[in-house]
């Protein structure tokens, strides 16, 4: 289990990957085919629902469907895993969110977050983004961390795991080009200082991000290269020990 730092979060909320129903649900989501093989047969893309969720207003059970579009949001003590398309998410308690659609009903183009915190692993593509109430993350094929703080004023925390993002916020744009863990604050407009400032990686796992990509049958950058960095958000990989 790698190191990893946690502010408001509980460990119970990062160590998900490791539950019993977890493993035994993404076995045979994989195994049977993944989001594709699902899509075909009728079958519900999620692959873990532990806890009160919502989609569209409605309660949301684990045999439905979720697809692009769909309004989410979560409850206290909850945890959802879900695919649609190449993209896979990993939703934590207490979240709301909105999928939007892209050119099929399969594709998320938008990531639309209003509170709480998504891992999310994404296959090559274009014209996607995230978007929270402070940042606007424009992503390919990569891996990302992003938690909105309702109680700081909509301070978003953004994670760029692995890959290249391109960041803006307010009138700050950087591109974020990422082999382990480039973090940063987007800050409300009128903060002092500058809208985007570098952060250290926090309240997410290497194995967390390790168990979405499987589930769109990737590996991470880490695991392509066999290379791991320090946490401390810079975004730089080095040699294993």
């Amino acid at each position: 289990m790698t190191q990893h730092i946690l502010t408001t979060r509980t460990e119970d909320e990062v160590l998900w990957f490791q539950r019993r129903s977890f493993l035994q649900n993404a076995a045979a989501f994989t195994a049977l085919g993944g989001f594709a093989a699902a899509n075909a047969q009728g079958r519900s893309n999620i692959v873990e629902l532990r806890g009160d969720a919502q989609v569209n207003g409605q309660r949301l059970v684990a045999t439905q469907t979720i697809q692009s579009g769909d309004r989410l949001e979560t409850g206290p003590d909850s945890n959802l895993v879900f695919v649609v398309g190449n993209a896979a998410f990993q939703v934590r308690q207490n979240s709301r969110l909105t999928l939007e659609r892209g050119a099929t009903i399969n594709a998320v183009s938008v990531l639309r977050m209003l509170t709480g915190a998504v891992n999310s692993v994404w296959g090559k593509g274009s014209n996607r983004q995230i978007i929270t109430p402070t940042v606007t993350a424009g992503i390919r094929g990569t891996g990302v961390y992003t938690e909105v703080l309702s109680d700081q004023n909509y301070r978003s925390y953004f994670c760029n795991c692995y890959g290249t993002v391109d960041l803006s916020s307010g009138n700050g744009k950087i591109r974020s080009q990422s082999e382990y863990h480039q973090a940063f604050w987007a800050n409300p407009q009128g903060t002092p200082g500058d809208y985007l400032t570098p952060a250290k990686a926090m309240n997410h796992t290497d194995e967390e991000l390790e168990n979405l990509a499987k589930l769109i049958n990737q590996r991470t950058a880490w695991q392509i290269s066999g290379k791991k960095g320090s946490k401390d958000g810079s975004g730089y990989g080095q040699e294993k020990k």
